[in-house]
């Protein structure tokens, strides 16, 4: 997820961020649906009961979580998206308590607390000031809806179960995703942000569709069933460390207080919700 990050802010004034979201995509399923659609086409019989799970899954995984990041990294930096993307294990502790009726410790509580007080601090830059104004970046709102709509998938992704592979259903929601995209995208070129069809947005969308999208997916999946999903999810942690890397290399930009108190304020919150009581 975190070069996905760095390909939102690589391709700001390159290509519109519903252009590449849409791309992305729908080059996933056209590289991965030769390989397996006579799998697929056994089961073809499980699409329609299994259709509205899908199309939810897509909207929040592909759609939320995939065109969100690419419109924040119109106006944030790597190293906020990163930090405040992090906070995703919060939601998902606070979702599944509100979904599935599970109590939450105290300590949970004063974890989830933490967290948001971390990512405030880096929304508002360290100064009250931002806070009692209002003054912020609103590409820094747009990663935290992306957080939120990760969230939403991860749990439901691990709670209703499928007649298809997880492969079979990955391929299957970046068909719905790009379906749900369309329109969006002939809205941006139309209206706002037209997209110019030439070598560097083919290059974007390319490193999009295999980096963060098939390779990532792969790794972590082979992760899950190597080390279990508890520790494999426990990778969130890295992310403001890459993204920070990402950033100053890649971006030049600069480190400054409010992100290594906000990040370390976010990283013990997860921590705090995240521990297992008894």
């Amino acid at each position: 997820m975190t070069s996905n990050i760095a390909i939102a802010r690589g391709a700001l004034g390159n290509i519109p961020p519903i252009s590449l979201a849409f791309s992305r995509w729908l080059l996933v399923f056209l590289i991965i649906f030769p390989f397996i659609y006579q799998s697929i086409f056994k089961k073809k019989k499980y699409f329609k009961e299994e259709f509205w799970k899908l199309t939810f899954l897509a909207s929040t995984g592909y759609v939320g979580c995939g065109a969100l990041p690419y419109i924040s990294g119109l106006t944030t930096t790597v190293t906020n998206m990163s930090i405040i993307y992090a906070l995703s294990p919060i939601f998902i502790v606070l979702l599944s308590a509100y979904i599935y009726k599970e109590r939450l410790k105290i300590f949970q509580y004063s974890g989830v607390i933490l967290s948001l007080l971390g990512v405030s601090f880096i929304i508002f830059k360290g100064n009250f000031n931002n806070f009692v104004n209002l003054n912020f970046t609103t590409g820094d709102l747009w990663i935290f809806g992306a957080a939120i709509s990760w969230s939403l998938f991860s749990i439901f992704l691990i709670n209703w179960k499928s007649k298809f592979s997880i492969i079979e259903r990955f391929t299957l929601m970046s068909f719905i995703g790009s379906i749900i995209l369309a329109p969006l995208f002939i809205v941006e070129h139309l209206y706002f942000l037209p997209t110019k069809f030439d070598t560097i947005y083919l290059e974007f969308s390319l490193v999009a569709a295999l980096f963060p999208g098939i390779i990532a997916f792969l790794m972590y999946t082979k992760l899950q069933q190597v080390v279990g999903a508890s520790i494999a999810g426990l990778t969130v942690y890295l992310m403001p460390i890459y993204g920070s890397i990402y950033g100053m290399v890649l971006f030049s930009e600069n480190l400054v207080h409010f992100h290594f108190y906000g990040a370390l304020m976010v990283l013990l919150g997860i921590f705090l919700a995240k521990k297992k009581y008894k």
